[in-house]
């Protein structure tokens, strides 16, 4: 008669702790996401730039051309469309989406031109054709160019199949989170 308690007894304690152990790492995962989180630590699983874990840095001086960048989409039409799309994955920026990173390559006052491709101020802007459809088929409009008003930023990636200012056009240098670092990586 003992025998069968003894099981039953080692096999609550089993239990016990398994449960234990299993809360432990949960909580351990979850304080190291938010100690990520909060020190601005992002993951990227997007081809735009390589995927893996980037630091967002602060940003202690004017946005300059070149720089890359972690930035909130504004709440237009063009992102309501774009995250309908599948083209903006879902985050905590006001318009429900995460943060973009992006390069920026033209800033107030800078003339963009977009044809089949961008130039800033005549010059070509390197892997800047335009789609003419998405992967999906659907018709790509293109911004219509013009001078970067006071405040904006023009973004672009090099990723061919990249939803960047091509598309968007300028938008608010406002929703700048900070420069985009590279801390592990990979680039398929």
């Amino acid at each position: 008669m003992t025998i069968p308690l003894i099981g039953t007894a080692l096999r609550r304690r089993r239990k016990k702790a398994l449960l234990l152990g299993f809360a432990t790492i949960t909580m351990a995962l979850l304080g190291a996401i938010s100690v990520a989180w909060f020190g601005g630590y992002r993951v990227n699983l997007t081809p735009s730039e390589p995927l893996g874990l980037w630091r967002i840095v602060k940003l202690d001086r004017p946005v300059a051309a070149g720089d890359l960048i972690f930035i909130c989409p504004p709440q237009t039409a063009a992102m309501w469309e774009a995250r309908m799309r599948g083209y903006l994955r879902s985050g905590l920026c006001p318009a429900g989406v995460a943060p973009l990173i992006k390069s920026v390559v033209a800033v107030a006052g800078q003339r963009v031109d977009v044809g089949t491709s961008v130039s800033v101020n005549g010059r070509l802007v390197p892997s800047s054709t335009l789609a003419q459809r998405d992967a999906w088929g659907r018709q790509m409009t293109p911004f219509s160019g013009g001078i970067v008003p006071a405040d904006y930023v023009f973004l672009h990636s090099a990723f061919a199949g990249s939803y960047d200012s091509r598309y968007f056009g300028p938008i608010p240098a406002a929703g700048i989170l900070g420069l985009a670092q590279e801390v592990l990586t990979y680039a398929p």
